[in-house]
């Protein structure tokens, strides 16, 4: 894998009684997020232990894809200015693969 391919793993704690509404939000973000030309892939996993636990793998060829897609229109509207106000907590976490 390339090595200027940036890992994004976020994990998104949901206030109560707002994830139907967040997933609903989600898979139009994820629909376009993936759809972007750099982007690798775009996953999105829910705890086994506690519903309201999402994390998020995605995959961006290069620091100017990324930069891309968080100043895209779906990621400023949907997730900055919708989904952000229904979490309780977020945490966003950049990686690069260090090993295999």
């Amino acid at each position: 894998m390339n090595s200027n391919v940036i890992f994004v793993f976020a994990k998104w704690q949901v206030a109560e009684n707002q994830l139907p509404n967040v997933l609903n939000l989600l898979n139009d973000v994820a629909e376009k997020s993936r759809a972007e030309s750099g982007n690798l892939f775009y996953k999105i996993h829910q705890s086994q232990t506690d519903e309201n636990t999402l994390i998020l793998s995605e995959a961006y060829q290069d620091e100017n894809a990324l930069n891309k897609h968080r100043n895209s229109e779906h990621f400023q509207g949907i997730v900055v200015n919708q989904i952000v106000p229904l979490l309780a907590n977020r945490e966003v976490y950049l990686t690069n693969q260090i090993l295999n």
